[in-house]
């Protein structure tokens, strides 16, 4: 479904009028951050989000380099096999090839009930918490998204289809 004709410029002038996109609020907040899947893992996305000042947690494509790392927890755990998930963290340094500069990586390995291999897991980061505390912050991003598809389900959400995320913004809440 279309928006009528002048619509988007309506939902413009509302989001104007409500302060969204003012140039007087940028600056105003006091933390950035941001949480992405491996397709933001790239060396022009750090290098922007440092350079913005903003706390990153993204996840990185495993690789042999990084096994190697980590190659102590991946060891199945001695005894019997939990009935409960087993999580084993780990923080190290590390700059791959095409970055400037090392960075933190959080490592994360699982071993799941009735699973015969740990799920592991990379991420890079650059806030000075716990591995733990940085793999329960990237874990978050998952829950948002999930928010937004039950949000897709349940509510019969309209085709958001003016240019500025303002505009569509104000269109949501008219619904």
């Amino acid at each position: 479904m279309r928006p009528e004709a002048g619509q988007c410029a309506q939902r413009r002038r509302l989001a104007r009028s409500s302060g969204a996109g003012d140039p007087r609020y940028r600056g105003t907040a006091k933390r950035l951050y941001f949480r992405g899947d491996a397709a933001f893992a790239n060396p022009e996305m750090y290098e922007f989000l440092e350079a913005e000042r903003a706390s990153y947690t993204i996840r990185l494509p495993a690789d042999r380099v990084l096994q190697d790392r980590i190659g102590y927890l991946p060891k199945r755990p001695v005894g019997r096999p939990p009935q409960e998930v087993r999580r084993f963290h780990a923080s190290f340094g590390y700059q791959a090839q095409s970055w400037k500069k090392p960075r933190r990586v959080v490592a994360k390995v699982e071993w799941h009930p009735g699973e015969l291999y740990p799920r592991v897991g990379f991420i890079v980061t650059n806030p000075a918490r716990s591995a733990e505390r940085v793999v329960a912050f990237y874990n978050q991003r998952g829950t948002c998204e999930q928010f937004i598809k039950e949000g897709k389900g349940a509510v019969k959400w309209m085709r958001l289809s003016c240019r500025t995320f303002a505009a569509n913004a104000v269109a949501s809440f008219m619904c």
